[in-house]
């Protein structure tokens, strides 16, 4: 059967696409952005080179995946560490370069009905970064298509503590931790994206093997798909790449193969020979 590949993609991309079951997209597609520093170290440029080219695959990859129709797709775009582990000149430009994207891109979001949201602890960043945040959340309030969430001063480990403080807060104002009753559900209810299905699949790039303290929680059972590409470098055609081999996998959440759930199969009761 000869799919029609979505209106915007490029030729490599409808190629890609064409290889795809439409009826088995993710989600819900997380992605870890990494290699910027290492891009712009292999071109002997400044690291900041490396997070300025970055923007431009953002772009491919967000426009790439609201096409296809995926419903969600989320970018750890700034993590609570990067405040210890990076050169304030580099977090300062990073900032910067947030609040120029999000000037540039609301048409094109708007363009495309795309949903912008945000996850992470918004409230200590600048207060012009959170300002320009808000504005683009607003901007793009009304879009009915993907959304688009930004994982901003963002940890998984954070967003647990934040979680449970949520719940004893909710227990106090209700009768105190004797009436609370705490299951997965509940927890769910009170992480940054309640509002969002659990990842499907999970790309990483740059070839690094760890999650990096994001989503991990929501992770649990998603597919982890790794390229060597690096970030600068990606574009919507390797998001396509890690949707066909999500596509390839056995999607069992804990449970057995259809193969092997035949082998263990209880055998079927003796009829007596007449």
């Amino acid at each position: 059967m000869h799919l029609t590949a979505p209106a915007g993609l490029d030729r490599k991309e409808a190629e890609a696409y064409q290889r795809l079951d439409p009826a088995r997209l993710p989600k819900h597609i997380a992605i870890i952005m990494d290699g910027n520093g290492r891009w712009a170290r292999r071109r002997h440029l400044p690291r900041i080179a490396g997070h300025r080219a970055g923007v431009s695959s953002v772009r491919s990859t967000v426009e790439t995946a609201s096409r296809i129709g995926i419903p969600a797709l989320t970018l750890y775009a700034f993590s609570e560490e990067n405040w210890k582990k990076r050169p304030k000149s580099e977090v300062h430009f990073l900032m910067g370069l947030l609040c120029r994207y999000l000037k540039a891109e609301v048409p094109t979001l708007n363009k495309n009905n795309i949903r912008l949201e945000y996850i992470g602890r918004r409230h200590e960043l600048p207060d012009v970064v959170q300002e320009k945040m808000e504005w683009a959340r607003q901007a793009t309030a009304k879009n009915t298509g993907m959304v688009l969430t930004l994982a901003l001063n963002y940890s998984a480990r954070s967003e647990l503590v934040d979680a449970f403080q949520s719940l004893a807060d909710a227990a106090a104002r209700n009768g105190g931790l004797n009436h609370l009753k705490i299951d997965e559900e509940l927890v769910s209810r009170h992480l940054y994206t309640r509002n969002l299905p659990d990842p499907d699949l999970v790309v990483r790039t740059s070839g690094e093997m760890r999650l990096s303290n994001f989503l991990l929680w929501q992770l649990a059972y998603a597919e982890i798909y790794v390229t060597p590409t690096l970030w600068p470098e990606f574009r919507g055609v390797h998001l396509l790449e890690g949707i066909a081999e999500y596509q390839k996998r056995d999607r069992r959440y804990g449970g057995l193969a259809d193969d092997a759930a035949h082998q263990h199969a209880p055998l079927p009761p003796k009829t007596a020979r007449s």
